[in-house]
């Protein structure tokens, strides 16, 4: 299951938002991806189940973009390197790609384990009684 958000609370609120705003942006930056060329859905786990099945469903594109990436990111770790400013992720292409799809995923978990936990019952039919 994906991890609970404070960004819907947060962005609700704009006095909040000019707050955290610099801080967040400063965070990513300290983080590093993407001075490795990667983005933010590139470092959830692939572990999960529901990640795995999320993975499954993204376009060719998308998958094949993904794994260069991933792969670019670890020759450059290996190699203690980073890739030129001009190949940094840029914040407008950093959005999310598979979080999406693991909302989506998730949701049809969810509506499985409460189909599979119906309990049906049959109706008892209610004679009428003649006066």
């Amino acid at each position: 299951m994906s991890a609970p958000s404070l960004a819907p609370f947060i962005l609700k609120r704009p006095w909040l938002q000019k707050f955290v705003s610099p801080l967040a942006k400063w965070y990513v930056n300290a983080a590093g991806y993407r001075q490795l060329g990667l983005r933010a859905d590139d470092l959830i786990p692939e572990e999960n189940n529901t990640v795995q099945l999320a993975l499954k469903r993204l376009p060719p594109k998308e998958a094949y973009d993904r794994v260069f990436r991933l792969r670019r990111a670890f020759q450059l770790s290996v190699a203690h390197q980073l890739l030129p400013k001009a190949e940094w992720t840029k914040p407008e292409e950093d959005t999310p790609y598979l979080t999406e799809a693991i909302q989506t995923v998730e949701a049809e978990m969810k509506e499985r384990e409460d189909l599979e936990a119906m309990v049906i019952t049959k109706r008892q039919r209610i004679a009428k009684v003649a006066h």
